[in-house]
């Protein structure tokens, strides 16, 4: 177990560039605060290293988390240097250094699995709808997460922490553009399933039990007009009242539970 008590040492720079978006892509790690979110890392992702607030040094110690295992890749910090990399108002005087599990176009084949369904976010912004769906998609059974260029960083604390774990276990794909996602469609057989109002048809019409990629669209301005002209299935939930949609997260819920009902 060692101790960090400057913050010009390099191990600590490192981590604290990993704050900002640019670095977590250029070095593929992200980080994770609190004991749960912690704990679940080392027990379902691959953890490169772990900070605690000296303070807190007795209590993890006790849980078990500084265990000899996780020593070569455990660091204390004074309570001012663990604060500036922590992104919580009240913390809990851990995080965790972890590695994305992203998978590349070319490991389609090798993500089938399940009902081989899979969610498509398609320029999301909030970090709290992407973490709840990301969240949802490990409940309702979904094979994994599309994320499409544009939309906000799945990776960063708030959505790491609105996901609550899911993340470790999901596999998150990335692609650059809408011909690379009809590729990734087309190589695991999916069709892809789009809302809107341009339809008769309700989600619970259409069987999307399973081979679909359901896209959610911006939180503004819904699936992209391109997407809507590649779909293979357009699809709508039905609205009482004088609302006009419902919030992004929510739909993406109720259309990725209809999966879970059509199993049965």
């Amino acid at each position: 177990m060692k101790e960090i008590a400057s913050k010009d040492n390099r191990i600590y720079k490192e981590t604290l560039k990993l704050s900002q978006k640019k670095y977590r892509d250029r070095e593929g790690l992200y980080l994770v605060e609190g004991e749960n979110l912690v704990e679940e890392a080392l027990r379902y992702a691959e953890v490169e290293r772990i900070f605690v607030s000296f303070d807190k040094r007795e209590a993890y110690e006790k849980m078990g988390i500084l265990n000899s295992e996780n020593d070569g890749k455990s660091f204390f910090l004074g309570s001012g240097l663990f604060e500036r990399l922590a992104h919580t108002e009240t913390s809990q005087g851990i995080l965790a250094v972890v590695r994305k599990n992203e998978f590349c176009l070319e490991n389609g084949e090798n993500l089938k699995r399940g009902n081989n369904n899979y969610v498509v976010l398609d320029r999301l912004q909030d970090p709290g709808n992407i973490g709840a769906i990301i969240r949802t998609t490990e409940g309702a059974g979904y094979s994994g997460i599309v994320v499409l260029k544009g939309t906000a960083d799945v990776f960063s604390p708030k959505t790491i922490r609105a996901a609550a774990g899911a993340v470790f276990r999901n596999p998150i794909i990335h692609v650059e553009d809408n011909r690379e996602l009809k590729e990734f469609c087309d190589r695991m057989n999916l069709k892809m399933v789009v809302t809107s109002f341009d339809t008769d048809k309700y989600y619970f019409d259409e069987d999307i039990s399973r081979d679909t990629a359901l896209v959610i669209g911006n939180e503004g301005n819904g699936v992209s007009d391109e997407l809507m002209e590649m779909s293979d299935v357009k699809i709508k939930i039905p609205m009482l009242g004088h609302l006009e949609s419902l919030n992004a997260s929510v739909a993406a819920a109720i259309l990725m539970y209809e999966t879970q009902r059509r199993g049965k």
